[in-house]
């Protein structure tokens, strides 16, 4: 099945593990405890040699007090993060999850990301990991149905039921 992913890097791939899958049972607990996107909770967790070396999930304060630019300025799915705060990219899970495994003095190179509650990893988020080193990236099977707005099967709003 081929998806079409808002982007995607030449010659990356995102790779499937079911929803039971250990790791992303501990990544979905996180989105549900920790982030701070009402709409769309996700979490990243970077394992390596078996072992969690980085967890972090998206979202920031900033809406609470503060409108979306990218929704003022009726942004695409995956543009314009850097016009608003609380959609920048350094509040995504996957660059959370760098930098938590970083801030522990973890070697990041070779490691893989499993990520919870969206279906692919904007521009910046891509550049982040390769620049950590991550050489897989890992959703649920289906993600891109579950986790896409625009997907009449989503369960957007309704992730943690």
């Amino acid at each position: 099945m081929h998806i079409q992913y808002p982007y995607l890097p030449k010659n990356k791939e995102i790779l499937f593990v079911k929803s039971t899958h250990p790791i992303m049972l501990k990544a979905k607990e996180f989105a549900k405890n920790y982030s701070r996107d009402k709409v769309m909770p996700n979490a990243s967790i970077i394992v390596k040699n078996n072992e969690v070396i980085g967890i972090g999930a998206n979202g920031s304060n900033y809406h609470d007090t503060h409108e979306c630019e990218r929704v003022k300025l009726n942004s695409k799915s995956g543009q314009d993060y850097e016009l608003c705060e609380g959609c920048h990219p350094k509040n995504h899970g996957e660059q959370t999850a760098i930098l938590d495994a970083l801030k522990k003095d973890n070697d990041t190179d070779d490691a893989e990301l499993y990520m919870w509650g969206h279906w692919w990893c904007c521009k910046p988020c891509w550049k982040a990991m390769k620049n950590a080193g991550i050489k897989n990236v890992y959703v649920i099977k289906n993600a891109n149905e579950l986790f896409d707005k625009n997907n009449p099967k989503n369960i957007v709003g309704k992730q943690f039921l």
